[in-house]
């Protein structure tokens, strides 16, 4: 009886490079680490699109912690700060499991400024 050939199945392809790559994209969303991620990691577009997003994070961060500080409306700086934390964490969680996630005005914002 003749043998049947099974053509192989390759995996499913990933737009991230693999798991080291997903690892560091999720990393760049840790503040500082993403500015060090993105003039290091230039030869991954998957990790500079996270590192871009974690640089513009990071930056709104700054400015918030400072502009919580005038009185009167300082609470609402500080309720901003708790927004980027948890964009950072959505971001840090979607870069980890191989998502080329955009977030709403920050993913904007990182394709139009050339970090």
């Amino acid at each position: 009886m003749p043998e049947e050939s099974v053509p192989e199945q390759s995996p499913a392809p990933t737009s991230t490079g693999g798991s080291d790559d997903n690892l560091i994209a999720a990393v760049s969303y840790l503040w500082i680490l993403s500015i060090i991620i993105l003039l290091v990691k230039k030869d991954s577009e998957y990790v500079t699109f996270h590192a871009r997003q974690g640089c513009l994070l990071f930056a709104a961060s700054i400015v918030l912690v400072v502009l919580s500080y005038f009185p009167f409306v300082g609470y609402l700086f500080g309720i901003a700060q708790l927004v980027i934390v948890v964009a950072v964490i959505v971001g840090f969680i979607q870069a980890y499991s191989g998502k080329k996630y955009k977030m709403p005005v920050i993913g904007d914002l990182a394709q139009k400024v050339n970090l």
